[in-house]
């Protein structure tokens, strides 16, 4: 039992600050000595975009499309003329902001470029930052990676961004923040003390099991508190499908015999009065079509799948299958008529 909370403990609290490489070990972090950039704020036309990078090229970046070609302050807004750094030609009127290293989001110099949110605008921006020698274009995720890599951001803070900016509803979203902020990792330290200190009195113990100097009731108070532990951490497992739940949504699918009334249903039954399953509906053979819809804060996603004529009867069937074999003997069942 020891052995296994151990290893289940240390795993879970020694991951998520551990960074890529060790600083300093002579391993350099992955992507390090390029810079790159991207559109950090969604594509499409809108008042403001923001385009960032991150690198030790960036503040030559900031200099080579400003005008004066001095750095702002650093975090500070500053408003200045934006120009192609070999053609001359003005881009744009925009707020720029620079963030030296390593009090960033990744950790290295970075510099934001808060430019209109025109097509042509911002792809000018793109395309001016590509001509700047030293920089390339940035990866998916990069820049969560590199702030992973310098230690700015835990594992469980890395998922729990990923969650926030994929959150539709507000349960989501309050679940992803309280993971940003910390919350599975601080538990996660916090099982690692606990462990660690019954760990230390057991092994002092058999050190020193004759000593006068040990407490009474050491062994007994380790086991005690490594018992608690394993009770913890069996509710903190088992509560995780739920979490995931919430993630991921619930996917409910009505099956039945053809025109069986599936769709009036589930539009029967759909208290929030704006999911329409007719226009949904799937033809012969194909997989179930789901739409979404945000419900007390959850995400539920509801879909008919096309008559089934050897299923005897109209059953509700949870889980989101996509095929007739998954709808057989796989999935919670309801009878509904």
């Amino acid at each position: 039992m020891w052995r296994g909370l151990w290893t289940l403990v240390a795993r879970a609290a020694r991951g998520p600050r551990r960074p890529c490489t060790r600083q300093g070990s002579g391993v350099p972090v992955p992507g390090s000595g390029a810079t790159i950039f991207a559109l950090s704020s969604g594509h499409g036309r809108c008042g403001i975009a923001v385009i960032r990078t991150s690198g030790p090229a960036s503040g030559h970046a900031l200099r080579s499309l400003t005008a004066p070609r001095d750095l702002p302050p650093a975090r500070s807004a500053c408003l200045r003329l934006l120009s192609h750094p070999r053609s001359g030609e003005p881009l744009d009127r925009a707020l720029v902001l620079w963030f030296p290293g390593p009090q960033s989001f990744t950790g290295e110099d970075c510099a934001e470029f808060h430019v209109h949110g025109g097509p042509a605008v911002v792809s000018g921006v793109l395309q001016a930052l590509g001509s700047v020698p030293g920089l390339r274009p940035a990866e998916a995720g990069e820049f969560t990676r590199r702030a992973f890599a310098h230690g700015k951001l835990s594992l469980t803070e890395v998922e729990g961004l990923a969650d926030l900016i994929h959150a539709e509803t507000e349960a989501q979203r309050r679940q992803a923040l309280r993971q940003l902020d910390g919350e599975l990792g601080h538990l996660c330290h916090g099982w690692a003390r606990t462990l660690t200190k019954a760990l230390a009195h057991v092994e002092a113990y058999i050190d020193f099991g004759e000593d006068d100097n040990l407490e009474e009731g050491v062994l007994e108070q380790a086991n005690s508190e490594v018992r608690e532990l394993q009770l913890a951490l069996g509710a903190h497992l088992r509560d995780a499908r739920r979490g995931q739940r919430l993630r991921s949504g619930a996917h409910v699918v009505v099956a039945g015999p053809p025109n069986a009334g599936k769709s009036s249903l589930v539009n029967l039954l759909s208290a929030w009065g704006r999911l329409t399953l007719e226009r949904a509906a799937p033809a012969a053979g194909s997989p179930p079509k789901f739409l979404g819809e945000n419900v007390s804060g959850g995400w539920v996603a509801v879909g008919t799948r096309s008559g089934i004529g050897d299923v005897p009867d109209l059953g509700l069937y949870l889980g989101g299958a996509h095929v007739e074999g998954e709808l057989e003997g796989q999935l919670p069942r309801r009878k509904c008529g």
